[in-house]
């Protein structure tokens, strides 16, 4: 069994992270990835405390295993819920869409251990030297927001520039994602995309339907006006975003306000026209519905035959 330096630090079996995404990480789907040796994560999204609280709770009656807490830095609520993370001492705590160092050291008087999401080296050693213990390096191939670096030029950089452990994301879907990732100097990885279509997960069943269809060239991204691209599925709504992006006469306040909701619609009501369905670039790879312990127990035993077969291919 790939065991790994972020095992041993968080008391997991697996080197592998749920993603936090909005509206869809939820206290089942992160339970089910903490029963099933991984590292579940609940998506404290634009979430008040109070939501929050209940997630927490409700996922401490489902597993005894470490689970931890996504922080979008964005929320409107991020001080009520960086506030409650420290009540609840949640054993992790991984944080997007901008700088935690603020928060951080509440956070480890509190006994977490905190991972955030980076998009450089920059911010890869700037949370270092705050405490973090290890980072989760996210390339643009990812589904939702993403940076202008991919995953196969960013890992190794980021490995390069800070001493703790750090994982993979964006782009990896089965064992050879892993296995990749092990290569760049990665230590783990976190996946998204291939958690989406998980029996525990309670995403709209439209949703896992787009997934599981979905072809190669079939994500796009749109945002990047408005200084925060995501990444999607290609829909009416995103091609409508898109050119609405490009036209000269809409303010930024109109493309803001047509985009609001547009994921909860996706997510929670499956709405085919009106939802943005997030997905990563390897939407193309996921396909079938699988247990978590199925999905990660798979990709694993995949990673194990690449690595144990890779040198046939160097003489």
């Amino acid at each position: 069994m790939i065991k790994t330096p972020v095992c041993e630090i968080l008391g997991i079996e697996y080197p592998i992270f749920q993603g936090g995404m909005a509206w869809i990480a939820d206290a089942d789907l992160a339970a089910a990835v903490s029963n099933a040796g991984g590292l579940g994560i609940i998506s404290a999204m634009n979430a008040n405390g109070e939501w929050l609280r209940r997630e927490i709770h409700k996922a401490r009656s489902l597993t005894d295993k470490p689970f931890g807490v996504n922080i979008m830095l964005m929320s409107p609520h991020v001080e009520e819920v960086s506030q409650l993370v420290a009540e609840e001492k949640v054993a992790v705590v991984v944080t997007g869409a901008g700088n935690p160092s603020k928060y951080m050291k509440d956070w480890i008087k509190a006994g977490i251990k905190v991972i955030p999401v980076v998009p450089s080296t920059g911010i890869a050693k700037l949370v270092a030297r705050n405490g973090a213990v290890a980072v989760i390096a996210e390339g643009g191939e990812s589904g939702g927001h993403i940076g202008e670096i991919t995953t196969m030029a960013l890992v190794p950089q980021v490995c390069d520039a800070v001493d703790i452990p750090v994982l993979a994301a964006g782009g990896i879907a089965d064992g050879r994602g892993v296995a990749a990732a092990f290569m760049l100097g990665a230590v783990g990885v976190q996946l998204g995309t291939r958690f989406l279509v998980a029996k525990e997960c309670n995403v709209h069943q439209n949703y896992k339907h787009k997934i599981l269809k979905a072809k190669d060239i079939d994500t796009m991204t749109t945002g990047k006006r408005l200084g925060h691209p995501v990444r999607t599925l290609k829909t009416p709504f995103a091609r409508t975003f898109l050119k609405m992006e490009y036209n000269s006469e809409v303010s930024n306040e109109e493309l803001e306000k047509f985009g609001a909701g547009s994921l909860y619609a996706a997510a929670i009501l499956g709405d085919d026209k009106k939802g943005s369905f997030m997905s990563g670039q390897i939407a193309a790879m996921v396909k079938k519905e699988q247990t978590a312990a199925e999905i990660i127990q798979e990709i694993f035993t995949e990673a194990e035959e690449v690595i144990r077969g890779g040198t046939k291919w160097v003489k």
